[in-house]
């Protein structure tokens, strides 16, 4: 999977990989040639007596090392830029898959695993491309070229590779087995933590107002902890590693000064052959080690390549139609046909044989106690998710096959719970409308009954909102979040329990204007409050996501049990009366 990903990301960089595995080979090229200038120097300029000749060798050196570190350090730009590259490519094909996930794809995923995903999970991706450009590469090359070297120096002292080599391959190849179950687990440790986090920050008005502050530390702390035992373990192997390499290569450096000694002493071999024999030694041990290095380290970017590749090949469950309708036949028409809906691994269907229809002009309220499926049929209609069953049309236009802009245009949902990007108090109301005026957005607060609160602030429009809307109460999230829908003017409005944080005077004087602003559009209204619905043109009744009863509020009062039972529980029967 690891491979998989790199040779997709870097196909678009083949000429920068080219340019650096060209630079890694020149740089290696004058590694490997430097200890064979080192034994000339020694045997024919030291030993001999020859100042001249070592002066020859010893700037003919200095060329070949400087032309090494230019190489090297282009190699190095060029590998992280690439790297970088990358990195940011991973990050944008896993944002822009996320955003064509419905509710059902997010869900199974968890938002705090997709957020470690997109950003440390390519990280370490990241890490390793740098790695392989600036190690792997260069390994094969140095073995290889330092191994024919040696050999080409001193065969019969070569034989002690034959021992080194496969002692130092074994012992790398233990850790790094033990390496890959350590890494899966670290990268879940690390989505739990995220995930503690972010509950942790959302709800720390839940967390203070139950004085449970010493619980989510503790909660927190053991997350923490298991991050750490897992990371310690993972640590210790990865530190086990090169000091293994080092102990293995300087018993066989000892083993080669010691060999390579004798031979010298019963003139076998010149001195400066025994020093250059040494160096190829450690630059194929080095080589070893590089290899190594990068080896140790891709059992996490390999499981971090597997989690990214689950949520690229993951297909969302709103296919795309073919052939979008743009121009949607009845608009402001929105049609349930029969409809069914049952979440995965669900045992029950939350919807089942749901038939409604509203008209333009027309305010429909959907009532029922909770768990009866009210939000999940507003779901429909802007298809956060489809219909497992039967066919939800808008605009006389089955939404499956409604372009999604065209979609988002006809359809402006109020969520039960709003929610308010960080900026201004302008760009908020802006983002369903970027193109509204000042003006138009003061018509939309009006309408929301939230313009007094906006101009009682000393910025007005300019106003800061906190991510989340976080720094304004519940009431004027609401509002702002139906002033930015009504900005947008859809033709089908859905309120999903939208005025619950509203006090009855102003939840009065919103509906009123509501009734002037949306002449003319469809209007679909989830509450629990009786009050916010009596008054539409006509009241569904669900019951265990099945339509109970529909009609007036009169008629409901003297043919449906459910609403009677949920009208009187808020008010006297001479209320409901009236």
């Amino acid at each position: 999977m690891l491979l998989r990903i790199l040779a997709a990301g870097l196909r678009p960089y083949a000429r920068a990989v080219a340019a650096i595995a060209v630079l890694q080979l020149v740089q290696i090229t004058a590694t490997l040639y430097l200890p064979t200038l080192n034994a000339d120097a020694i045997n024919h300029g030291v030993l001999a007596g020859d100042t001249g000749h070592v002066l020859r060798v010893g700037g003919v050196m200095l060329g070949v090392t400087l032309l090494q570190m230019t190489c090297a350090a282009v190699a190095v730009y060029l590998s992280a830029r690439t790297a970088t590259a990358l990195g940011r490519d991973l990050r944008a094909q896993v944002f822009a898959r996320v955003r064509t996930f419905s509710v059902r794809e997010v869900g199974r995923f968890g938002a705090a695993s997709l957020i470690t995903r997109t950003t440390n999970d390519v990280q370490q991706i990241q890490t390793l491309v740098v790695l392989v450009f600036t190690l792997v590469i260069a390994a094969p090359v140095m073995g290889v070229g330092a191994l024919v070297m040696a050999v080409g120096l001193d065969a019969p002292l070569s034989l002690l590779l034959v021992v080194v080599l496969p002692v130092l391959t074994c012992a790398m190849g233990v850790i790094f087995g033990r390496q890959m179950p350590l890494s899966a687990s670290l990268q879940q440790r690390v989505d739990r933590v995220t995930k503690v986090v972010r509950e942790q920050i959302t709800g720390i008005r839940v967390v203070r107002a139950f004085v449970r502050d010493r619980h989510e530390q503790e909660r927190f702390a053991e997350v923490n902890r298991d991050l750490l035992d897992v990371g310690l373990r993972l640590g210790r192997l990865q530190a086990l590693g090169m000091p293994t390499a080092m102990l293995i290569m300087e018993f066989s450096g000892i083993a080669v000064l010691w060999f390579g000694g004798h031979r010298v002493a019963g003139g076998g071999m010149q001195a400066g052959t025994l020093i250059a024999f040494l160096q190829y030694l450690t630059q194929i041990l080095q080589a070893v080690m590089m290899a190594m290095m990068a080896f140790l380290l891709s059992p996490r970017a390999s499981v971090c390549a597997t989690r990214i590749r689950d949520v690229l090949d993951t297909g969302s469950s709103l296919t795309l139609p073919a052939s979008p309708v743009t121009e949607p036949p009845a608009p402001g028409r929105m049609e349930l046909c029969d409809v069914g809906f049952r979440y995965p691994g669900a045992e029950e269907p939350v919807l089942r044989g749901v038939s409604l229809t509203a008209r333009p002009g027309e305010t429909v309220a959907v009532v029922g106690s909770t768990g009866s499926g009210k939000t999940t049929l507003l779901h429909l209609l802007p298809r956060l998710f489809d219909a497992t069953e039967g066919q939800v049309l808008v605009g006389g236009a089955d939404v499956r096959e409604l372009d999604r802009a065209t979609l988002a245009s006809t359809v402006g949902l109020v969520s039960q719970k709003p929610y308010l990007f960080s900026g201004t108090l302008a760009s908020t109301l802006r983002y369903g409308r970027p193109q509204a005026t000042d003006e138009e957005l003061w018509q939309a607060l009006q309408a929301a009954q939230a313009r007094d609160f906006v101009q009682a602030l000393p910025e007005g429009l300019d106003a800061p909102v906190a991510q989340g809307g976080s720094n304004l109460s519940g009431g004027q999230r609401q509002r702002l979040a139906i002033a930015r829908v009504l900005l947008a003017r859809p033709d089908v409005y859905l309120f999903d329990d939208s005025f619950s944080a509203l006090d009855a005077a102003t939840d009065a004087r919103l509906r009123a204007a509501l009734a002037e602003w949306t002449t003319g559009a469809t209007v679909v209204i989830v509450a629990q409050r009786v009050s916010t619905v009596r008054h539409a043109d006509r009241i569904v009744v669900l019951d265990e996501g099945r339509v109970e009863a529909s009609g007036t509020h009169g008629e409901l009062m003297d043919t449906s049990p459910t609403y009677r039972e949920i009208v009187l529980s808020q008010m006297t029967a001479e209320e409901a009366a009236v």
